[in-house]
């Protein structure tokens, strides 16, 4: 017994000593000038072999980084924009109800928003909001005129679609008690009204003939346009608006956000509920109640960019996995013309460990110089695209990749360098010495 525990450990020992004089042998010179002379004995061939994964690497590069570019520009366009809202507005009734016909028009109200917020408590904002404008050079200012869109928004709009003040502030809740004639106006307005970047704070235009004081310049972060672009809208108090253009108590639109942890699909159902019930609207019409539900076309997105992300992955890893077959078929026939050499070292004392390092280390090697390369190119190609589309809102942003995603791709070059020498090295270590020798 002692005997054989004495040879086991005898064994492992020499294990041991054995990987770890590969480890070592890794960072031999002689091994690398050995690996280098092998690689460059036949040039064009090892050219042609490394093209391969040079070009799956510079694919999935270039591929990832468009995914990625593509994913910011999506995101770029609802930046600022309450993904956890939806948008509701009136329609045609579609079914006839309690002696009214269908076909009918309806109105929303204020009262509705009341009755809304106090039976619907998953609520975390809401907005109604009017539209109005249209006619030529409706909003004036002395000699300067131009033909833009109004907006009747509360202060609460936003929080659900964001806009920067430039200079000034946004409407308040006084604005709103006390149905201020003030207005916040958009970038283009701002340049049509007050040239050569005149002052317009405290300055009064004139919307449809009635005097509005200006008290903000705001500039809208998303490029989700509700009721016109946001740079050519003059945003008035809702409550102004009603009184200044006769609108009674008409609401256009409702904007809401769900609390944290509320699907928006609850509050859009619980809203259009409490609309119909007010407005004698048959529970089963579906089109009397228009909506949009932002948290459901935001999901969508991003399952778009999961799946564009997904497909990328698989067809640049599978460009490199072809390189990577015919990396293993060169190693193959490179193995076969090295048969008499490989024999004369088995002869020579070489383990078959050794034999399968070498085999490996040199088609790691040229996978790792080959896929190097194409990362090179392809972070060089996404840096001018960048550059190229940097000017000016886009759906294709800040192409790159990740210093983790260039990490995974050496990872994976190397597990590729390793399958492609398995074969091969599997083929060298069956060479017998004898036989090998013998061959010519």
């Amino acid at each position: 017994m002692k005997n054989t525990d004495n040879i086991n450990k005898t064994e492992k020992k020499v294990s041991s000593a054995g990987i770890l004089n590969d480890f070592r042998g890794f960072f031999d010179a002689d091994r690398w000038q050995e690996i280098w002379i092998t690689i460059t004995h036949n040039k064009s061939r090892s050219v042609m072999t490394a093209f391969g994964v040079f070009w799956g690497m510079f694919m999935l590069v270039a591929m990832v980084g468009s995914g990625v570019a593509l994913q910011r520009g999506m995101n770029s366009q609802i930046e600022g924009f309450a993904t956890n809202s939806c948008f509701i507005w009136t329609e045609q009734t579609s079914e006839p109800y309690k002696g009214f016909k269908k076909g009918r028009n309806w109105n929303m109200e204020n009262e509705d928003i009341t009755v809304i917020l106090n039976t619907v408590p998953e609520i975390q904002h809401i907005a109604p909001v009017l539209f109005g404008g249209g006619g030529t050079n409706n909003v004036t200012r002395n000699d300067k005129a131009g033909s833009f869109r109004m907006k009747g928004n509360y202060p609460s709009y936003n929080s659900i679609d964001e806009s920067i003040m430039i200079t000034g502030r946004y409407i308040n809740d006084i604005d709103i008690a006390e149905k201020r004639k003030v207005c916040v106006i958009g970038e283009r307005v701002n340049e049509v009204l007050f040239p050569n970047n005149e002052d317009p704070l405290g300055k009064n235009i004139q919307v449809n003939g009635i005097y509005f004081q200006v008290i903000g310049v705001a500039r809208h972060t998303s490029n989700v346009n509700i009721g016109g672009d946001p740079k050519e809208t003059v945003v008035l108090p809702f409550t102004t608006m009603q009184q200044a253009f006769n609108q009674g108590n008409t609401v256009h639109f409702i904007a809401a956000t769900a609390q944290p942890g509320i699907k928006v699909k609850v509050i859009e159902d619980k809203i259009k509920n409490v609309l119909k019930n007010r407005h004698n609207i048959s529970p089963d019409d579906k089109t009397a109640v228009g909506g949009m539900n932002i948290e459901d076309q935001f999901t969508m997105f991003l399952y778009l960019g999961i799946g564009i992300a997904s497909l990328i992955w698989i067809v640049g890893l599978g460009t490199l996995m072809a390189g990577g077959i015919g990396v293993s078929n060169i190693m193959l026939v490179t193995v076969r013309e090295r048969t008499r050499e490989i024999g004369i070292r088995r002869a020579l004392g070489a383990t078959p460990r050794n034999i399968i390092t070498q085999i490996l280390s040199e088609s790691v090697v040229l996978t790792i110089i080959a896929g190097v390369g194409g990362i090179m190119l392809g972070v060089g190609l996404l840096q001018i695209v960048g550059l190229a589309l940097s000017q000016g809102d886009q759906f294709f942003k800040d192409p790159q990749i990740s210093f983790t995603v260039a990490i995974s791709a050496l990872f994976i070059l190397v597990i590729i360098g390793l399958l492609a020498g398995f074969l091969p090295a599997n083929r060298a270590m069956s060479i017998k010495p004898i036989e090998a020798i013998r061959e010519e």
